[in-house]
């Protein structure tokens, strides 16, 4: 088994994605920070993003390798430590926008099987042997994604070419759209509370042929353009290209190739996207 994985930081002052890697559990994760969207910081400058992250991290960092619990368990006991660093912090915790919050998925590598606990946007793929790719997961922040991408479409077809201003317009969706975390209408994602519990995925598939396993945070999706050309006609989905890519390319020279398209478009209007460039991270795992 090999393991390849990146995590680079995008436009923000701090990485708040984060990487599993345990070879003696068999644990290998992806974290994607979310700061809360009243302003909080650390002692030591750290965002509630780069907090939650990393919280998530520490706690499987220090899981005995020979733990038995399954993975469920892990990320609801993960989910708990959140919670109460945010309480020690003084968060109130009723107020949905104060929450650090983030999407995660881990995995635990075993003999005959692939263990997988899930929550949000970050994603994990299979290749197999015969070539066929088989997406484990589902992005649980796609519509709500979607809905303020129509608002920052309809900005730049107003005019608007600056991706603050854009921003600007999306922000009172934002704000709206916090209060749906964890809810039957909204999405997943780990927030220190136990209405988190409720929204996880989890669950284990057989490594019969398997051949790869890409886990990634939502910073490595490859952007839509817009207005998408009328000549592309590629019926690949973005999770299979994605995974494609990486298997032939690496994840760094896709990383490379992303972060060149984000650079030849700075205020987000080639690319419709909350920021100029996120958080990248990833774990492409070979067998």
């Amino acid at each position: 088994m090999n393991i390849h994985h990146i995590s680079i930081q995008g436009a923000g002052e701090w990485n708040e994605d984060a990487v599993i890697l345990r070879s003696d559990g068999g644990f290998y994760g992806v974290i994607d920070g979310a700061t809360s969207l009243v302003p909080f910081r650390s002692v030591h400058g750290e965002t509630g993003g780069r907090l939650a992250s990393q919280i998530i991290k520490d706690y499987f960092k220090q899981i005995p390798g020979d733990d038995r619990r399954d993975l469920e368990t892990l990320a609801k006991e993960a989910n708990k430590r959140l919670g109460e660093a945010m309480r020690a912090e003084g968060i109130r915790m009723d107020r949905k926008s104060e929450l650090w919050t983030a999407a995660m998925a881990v995995v635990r590598v075993k003999e005959h099987h692939i263990e997988y606990v899930q929550a949000g946007d970050c994603m994990i793929m299979a290749l197999y042997q015969d070539g066929s790719i088989r997406t484990i997961t589902r992005d649980h922040v796609a519509h709500i994604g979607e809905e303020s991408m129509a608002v920052w479409k309809k900005g730049i077809n107003s005019g608007i070419r600056s991706k603050e201003a854009l921003r600007g317009m999306v922000l009172p969706h934002l704000l709206q759209n916090r209060e749906k975390m964890n809810t039957r209408g909204g999405y997943s994602v780990l927030n220190g509370l136990p209405d988190a519990d409720r929204y996880l995925e989890y669950g284990k598939i057989n490594r019969i042929r398997l051949s790869g396993l890409l886990l990634v945070t939502d910073g490595l999706f490859y952007p839509e353009a817009w207005p998408q050309p009328e000549a592309e006609n590629d019926n690949l989905r973005p999770d299979e290209e994605l995974l494609r890519r990486v298997a032939s390319e690496g994840l760094e020279r896709y990383a490379k190739c992303l972060l060149a398209l984000e650079e030849d478009d700075p205020e987000c209007i080639r690319y419709p996207r909350l920021k100029m460039s996120d958080d990248k991270t990833g774990i492409w795992i070979t067998f």
